[in-house]
């Protein structure tokens, strides 16, 4: 090892060896994440609180790994070697990754207890691998003689994205948990070696220019506050767009990935020694994001595919054009660490903006346009021609009436736009305003003041306006399950969550009336109405998901009925608001239970329920944790013998009926699938095409209940499909869009 660290500087063949360490200690980071979520999710359940905790632990440990990796810089490089070498020997302790066995009590308070176990099950692996990248980016440049290590960024971001794809289209499909976790423990172990490698390379004796931990002047307090800000705004704006777009836009499966997939590519981008790339980003994102930046928060629907493809390249750009900016302020690599810790500190605080803080705050995505407001505010911009620069030119109070005249040109723009004066511009003002607008701004950029002034006009017009009327008008509820709109159009309210539609009930002498999915004629109404006749009077019936209530006007006089919700926003909207009263007028005593439902039902005594209703699977998030063989044995608990189980699975991407079948063949159940489609007639009520599946362990309760209509189908097993279970799911095999022989599934 000294006679290699004695001939100075390695050879420029053996570089590889840092770009695959940085590269697999990056890959094996974000598989982690999602794959301890998984390990989790029976035990802790899906409620935002365990989810917001177990953010707020991996910033931790992040930002703890880039602390670690900057006060390291104040002892020479071999000694940095050894004690990180030694971390690493000592967090392999904690090997094979997983989360440690124990019972939490049942009153666990997650805010306690999510962070211990967590913190105590992969916090030291976390800790160790997080301070690869800024740590072994100094090796290099020490190991090369002061070579520029910052391109080496571009390969920890590559190994990222690597690890974000692989876990949900390679990993999780074809691995159990127990087999991810041996395959991350021996990743784990050639981290090591890869680092051992590297740290051969490292100089004997420190050369001239490394003789101080820090030759270079540390960079001014507002550098450091220009680096956070940097970091901050790509970091929020990647979870606000995601949030934005399966909000308002679209909701797909998997959609999350696309978002922080191309924000990782971003760095790959940006922080490379040619800069051709990035300045021609950089010179049209101003350009991009005034023009679209607008047009997205309309949110039109009819265009719902191309506004998510525009709100992921907004974000793409920014992204490059932001982190460009920082890495042409980058400092000398003997700082890099601390320039490291400082964008960690942004991203975290972007993190936590848009993931915890913006859903208390607000009742609707305005955290999307703030942010968009606030790229404008840090993205390089030039003048797109001369002639905007001459018409700029100036200083002092001739410059303060040009922005002032620009201001009132544009509030006068969007006044039009708005009110539409006297009805000179038909139905299009809007567009002709924002179009006015847009021609302002483009010609404002390369003077920020006057270009956010048109931005910000151009979003208040095009759909700021309206959500804030929304907000107004109590028309919102907010929660960390996202947004949900109470709507009033003609004699109905309707319950949207997103772009899914939760509910909708009739006004007036209707407003009992079952709707939607729950029809008397659907699976689950039909179930309903035999409730009498199959268990008698006193049957006790329990629902997994509250919605606006619906079902709870199928309750008679005599009958038990028990909701269990996870969103303490949906009871309010239920049950306190008055804006649905399905929940006073025709259970005014039901019970509800906040919480993961998986979790509170292992609290129910045995055999509690004659009935029980899952209805928590036609959104996007599908809660994996609740279609398991081990939820089907919980569900089977709960119930009597003669029990019965009804599934709801109408899902625009999903198809969940092979999950189901697999699942009842496992468990022993009997099942029948009715895909109910109603009359034209039917469809005035606003009843909905449904799809339940009923399962019984008695197969004459299942054929008491299906007698006599032709709705009802044997439900079939899909060959070759491996049933979920608490080990082993994927949503891969049952996306539709990807599997085209489930698009009648």
């Amino acid at each position: 090892m000294a006679e290699i660290e004695d001939q100075g500087p390695v050879q420029s063949r053996n570089h590889w060896l840092f770009v695959v360490a940085i590269l697999a200690g990056s890959f094996l980071l974000f598989l982690v994440q999602p794959m301890v979520a998984r390990m989790a999710l029976p035990k802790l359940g899906g409620a935002p609180a365990v989810w917001n905790s177990a953010m707020l632990v991996y910033q931790a440990l992040l930002l703890g790994g880039y602390a670690y990796a900057h006060m390291l810089g104040r002892v020479p490089v071999r000694m940095q070697a050894g004690i990180h070498l030694a971390v690493l020997a000592v967090a392999a302790l904690w090997l094979p990754i997983g989360l440690m066995r124990m019972e939490l009590p049942a009153d666990a308070e997650p805010a306690v207890w999510v962070p211990w176990l967590f913190g105590a099950s992969i916090g030291p692996l976390f800790f160790a691998i997080s301070a690869q990248a800024p740590l072994l980016q100094r090796w290099y440049s020490a190991a090369t003689g002061g070579r520029d290590p910052y391109a080496l960024y571009a390969a920890s971001n590559i190994g990222s994205f690597g690890g974000l794809i692989a876990y949900p289209l390679l990993v999780e499909p074809m691995l159990a948990l127990k087999a991810q976790s041996w395959l991350w423990t021996g990743g784990y172990l050639l981290v090591f070696l890869l680092v051992a490698g590297c740290a051969t390379m490292l100089p004997r004796k420190p050369a001239a220019t490394t003789h101080v931990p820090y030759e270079s002047p540390a960079a001014s307090r507002g550098r450091v506050l220009h680096w956070i800000a940097l970091a901050f705004v790509p970091s929020g704006l990647m979870l606000a767009t995601t949030t934005f777009l399966t909000t308002d836009i679209v909701a797909v499966p998997m959609l999350w990935v696309m978002p922080l997939g191309l924000y990782l590519l971003s760095f790959s981008v940006a922080f490379r020694e040619s800069d051709a790339i990035p300045q021609l980003i950089g010179k049209f994102a101003p350009v991009v994001l005034l023009l679209f930046g607008a047009t997205l928060i309309a949110g039109h629907q009819k265009l719902a595919y191309m506004n998510a493809l525009i709100g992921l390249l907004l974000l793409f750009l920014v992204a490059i054009a932001c982190h460009s900016r920082m890495y042409q302020l980058r400092p000398a690599p003997d700082r890099l660490t601390g320039f490291y810790l400082a964008m960690s500190v942004g991203g975290a605080l972007g993190g936590v903006f848009s993931g915890l803080v913006a859903p208390v705050l607000f009742d609707w995505t305005y955290e999307y346009p703030l942010l968009i407001l606030a790229a404008g505010a840090l993205i390089p911009q030039t003048f797109l021609l001369p002639v905007f620069g001459s018409l700029w030119r100036g200083e002092g109070q001739a410059l303060r009436i040009k922005i002032l005249a620009t201001a009132l040109l544009v509030v006068g723009l969007v006044w039009i736009g708005i009110s539409n004066p006297l009805g000179l511009f038909g139905g299009m003002h809007e567009q002709i305003a924002f179009l006015a607008v847009a021609v302002v701004g483009l010609a404002a950029i390369g003077r920020r003041v006057p270009y956010l002034v048109a931005l910000a006009g151009g979003l208040f017009l095009f759909g700021g306006y309206r959500s804030i009327e929304m907000s107004l008008a109590d028309a919102r509820t907010r929660s960390y399950f996202g947004v949900y709109t109470v709507t009033d159009s003609g004699d109905e309210r309707r319950l949207a969550h997103g772009t899914t539609l939760h509910g909708i009930q009739l006004k007036g002498a209707r407003s009992r009336m079952p709707t939607t999915y729950y029809v008397p004629g659907s699976g689950v109404g039909l179930a309903m109405l035999a409730l009498p006749e199959i268990y008698g009077p006193a049957a006790r019936v329990g629902v997994v998901g509250l919605g606006t209530g619906t079902l709870a006007c199928y309750a008679q006089p005599g009958q038990s009925w028990h909701f269990y919700e996870i969103d303490p926003a949906v009871v309010t909207l239920a049950r306190e608001s008055a804006k649905f009263t399905f929940l006073p007028q025709c259970a005014p005593t039901a019970k509800i239970s906040l919480g993961d439902a998986r979790i509170r039902l292992t609290e129910a005594a045995p055999h509690s329920f004659d009935m029980l209703a899952l209805d928590a699977f036609s959104s996007d998030a599908v809660p994996m944790h609740l279609m398991t063989s081990e939820a089907f044995q919980t569900y089977g608990r709960v119930l009597q013998p003669d029990g019965l189980l009804l599934v709801h699975i109408s899902n625009r991407f999903l198809a969940l009926a092979p999950v189901v079948a697999a699942a009842a063949t496992k468990g022993g159940w009997h099942a029948a699938r009715m895909v109910y489609h109603p009359s034209a007639l039917e469809q005035n009520d606003q009843a909905s095409t449904s799809d339940w599946i009923a399962l019984s362990r008695n197969p004459r309760t299942l054929a008491r209940l299906t007698a006599g209509n032709s709705g009802w189908a044997p439900l079939e097993p899909r060959p070759g499909f491996t049933e979920w279970t608490d080990d082993f799911a994927s949503v891969v095999p049952v996306i539709r869009a990807l599997n085209p022989s489930l698009a009648d599934d």
